[in-house]
């Protein structure tokens, strides 16, 4: 039987970073969160340039932190190995056209949309074949594994669901196929966010504070509020969404985003006063 090959999912967090720097893998792969609204346009020319020659289509900007770019510049070239980067639908067309509604902690189709998706189809392209897929889940973080492996079939597999063609009808023909079998090597060897962090010290990779998008409805209303101060652009953006008759909120029934910005910050919080979500692909 044919060895699996190992693939890992890197975030551009220092966790999944970590594996690539310290793990053997095949194959190193990055999925981006787009946007084409020009209100967060990526500053720095040449990054722009860079991603849009990774991506192969024009990159005009990202709601993750404009740092994630240069991260990913920086660890490739540390790493002496290619990253392969995958995009799916830019953020504004699956918050105007996926679901019939935004995303939000029940829904959460975004992170199937621009995370899973283009990984998965990355995936079928170039190996078609069950995989290895190494996450980021560090030691402490057990229960974050367990309910990933939960969702697993009975070959220890994930499944995806995706389209492979046309009806005669001209509507969707949809298949599921199992594509990843999830590891947890930081879990498994006991590392720790310490280790993780004192690895990167001396490393020339620069990492942003949080990872994953700024306006993440899994955040913590007080971060979100932070997140008004630092990106004042991108959070514009999510609360524009909630602005759109029938579209609901990003936290479903909870405080608007408009709302959350006119919260009164009582002490300077850090980034190190929350925790993460329990995304496998979005933000370790």
């Amino acid at each position: 039987m044919t060895e699996m090959k190992t693939v890992t999912s890197i975030s551009g967090g220092q966790s999944s970073a970590y594996i690539a720097a310290n793990y053997k893998s095949d194959y190193l792969v990055f999925a981006l969160v787009t946007t084409t609204d020009v209100k967060c346009k990526h500053p720095d020319s040449y990054l722009r340039e860079f991603a849009s020659n990774k991506l192969q289509r024009e990159f005009v900007g990202t709601l993750e932190d404009n740092i994630i770019i240069k991260t990913m510049v920086d660890l490739e070239q540390y790493l002496q190995k290619e990253i392969s980067w995958v995009v799916g639908d830019t953020f504004d067309e699956v918050a105007t056209n996926k679901g019939g509604w935004l995303p939000n902690k029940l829904h959460r189709y975004c992170t199937v949309e621009m995370k899973l998706r283009p990984m998965y189809r990355w995936w079928k392209e170039n190996i078609n074949e069950p995989v290895n897929m190494q996450i980021g889940f560090r030691a402490g973080e057990e229960s974050r594994a367990v309910r990933m492996t939960e969702r697993c079939n009975e070959e220890g597999l994930l499944e995806f669901k995706d389209i492979i063609g046309k009806h005669s009808n001209g509507k969707n023909k949809w298949a599921t196929c199992a594509w990843q079998k999830p590891s947890f090597p930081m879990v498994n060897d006991g590392v720790h966010r310490d280790k993780i962090v004192k690895f990167w010290q001396d490393k020339p990779v620069e990492f942003a504070e949080r990872n994953n998008c700024v306006g993440c409805f899994h955040r913590n209303p007080l971060l979100l509020r932070k997140m008004w101060d630092q990106y004042p652009e991108k959070m514009e953006w999510f609360a524009s969404k909630e602005r759109v008759k029938g579209k609901g909120q990003w936290r479903h029934n909870e405080a608007s985003y408009d709302q959350i910005k006119k919260h009164k910050m009582q002490h300077e919080l850090t980034f190190e006063d929350f925790s993460d979500c329990d995304s496998g692909h979005c933000g370790l």
